[in-house]
């Protein structure tokens, strides 16, 4: 479980994406009722003093980088990417993963990450605009420039800017649970969730469509997710004939009524691995499927993974408690 964190800073480091990282866990949150732990969050580098920005200001950091040789996470600023990282810099990332601690870059911070040997063979990502030159500087590394975020390894690399506050998110919910990371989002104002690229990590909107009446239908149907809903019976509730409401519902949702419904049917059994220890054949019946076999089915087909795999993953270290 994830008790301290340091974020490793060097000159030029970029304010906004330091930022996020500190959004996420350098906000004192314990007194919210909502299971938020109160992170020791330090802020090192090299040798301390006053590191100037990339914006133009500095900040005064008064801490060496042995404020991270114990952190449960070390996070790599982003810098200039064209600029030299102090041997010393290196050598903590690399202590940091030896001992078992959680790793993350945010944007160029990858190429510290790169530079240390920690991406060797090992999916990763940064911005898509510097994606194509960590590959060819550093052709060890797995690059991927198609996802806001990767994690191997127990590293995890970003993308720019917003995607960190992503990474960070994924990782509190990993180790902390869902619930912790929704309560952090919510109290920054971000989604709790964004898809990372990965098939087993997927967005949860809300209904929304174009016409009020096809929206309340939309709420109900997720309100009433263990019934079976013929077309006629859902046309019937909007004053429609079935022709006419398939062809609208396909409009409004770009799916058909049964395909909405056994996607909205896997979100909500999403929810239940993550915040109850209901067995799978309770969850089935939750969730609409009936069946656990069903179930199985379309996480498969949805998710690319097992409930049993998803329920591991995302109730984190908090799932053997």
């Amino acid at each position: 479980m994830i008790n301290s964190v340091a974020m490793i800073v060097v000159p030029h480091f970029s304010i906004f994406e330091f930022g996020t990282a500190f959004e996420v866990f350098g906000v004192d949150r314990s007194d919210r009722g909502a299971g938020v732990p109160a992170f020791d969050f330090r802020v090192c580098t090299p040798v301390p003093g006053d590191i100037p920005m990339k914006s133009g200001l500095s900040m005064h950091v008064g801490l060496g980088l042995e404020a991270a040789a114990d952190a449960d996470l070390v996070i790599m600023t982003p810098y200039g990417r064209d600029e030299d990282v102090p041997e010393s810099v290196l050598e903590a990332l690399r202590a940091a993963h030896a001992r078992g601690a959680w790793v993350m870059s945010i944007c160029s911070g990858a190429f510290a990450l790169a530079r240390a040997g920690l991406l060797d063979g090992r999916r990763c990502t940064t911005h898509w605009h510097y994606s194509q030159e960590l590959a060819s500087r550093y052709p060890a590394a797995l690059v991927d420039e198609n996802v806001l975020y990767v994690e191997d390894d127990q590293i995890i690399t970003s993308a720019g800017t917003a995607a960190g506050i992503d990474a960070c998110l994924h990782l509190v919910r990993v180790e902390l649970g869902a619930n912790v990371a929704a309560s952090i989002a919510r109290d920054m104002v971000v989604p709790p969730h964004r898809d990372g690229g990965q098939a087993q990590f997927i967005d949860r909107p809300m209904p929304r469509c174009g016409s009020q009446p096809m929206e309340e239908l939309l709420r109900w149907m997720v309100a009433n997710l263990e019934d079976d809903h013929s077309v006629n019976e859902l046309a019937a509730r909007v004053h429609m004939s079935p022709r006419t409401f398939a062809r609208r519902f396909r409009a409004e949702t770009g799916a058909t009524p049964a395909a909405w419904l056994n996607s909205q049917r896997v979100l909500r059994a999403q929810e239940l691995l993550e915040t109850t220890d209901l067995n799978i054949d309770e969850i089935a019946r939750e969730a609409g499927f009936g069946h656990s076999v069903l179930l199985r089915h379309h996480f498969a087909k949805v998710l690319d993974t097992s409930p049993q795999s998803y329920r591991r993953t995302f109730r984190g270290h908090l799932a053997a408690v």
